[in-house]
């Protein structure tokens, strides 16, 4: 996983546990205060996958059998890694 990967998943969190929305420019915010270059679609990819969701709650409950909505959050954090891996 690179740097900027990293810096996008910290950054998330980070909004998460201020109760913030987790969208492009708060990411772009975050990640451009840490210094660290992140290309720019990373930003709408984790904004979208992310965006709306209790990642709080997500982590809380990560060893509870999943409902059927928790799967196609799972789906769409993998299609978003997996897209980003084939970007570098």
């Amino acid at each position: 996983m690179s740097v900027a990967e990293k810096a996008i998943i910290y950054a998330s969190l980070i909004l998460a546990d201020d109760g913030l929305e987790i969208n492009a420019d708060n990411l772009q915010t975050l990640t451009k205060a840490a210094g660290v270059s992140v290309d720019p679609v990373y930003f709408s990819i984790f904004a979208k996958a992310l965006g709306g969701r209790d990642i709080n709650d997500m982590i809380m409950n990560a060893g509870t059998a999943p409902s059927p909505q928790k799967f196609i959050l799972i789906g769409n954090i993998f299609v978003a890694l997996l897209l980003s891996s084939q970007i570098n």
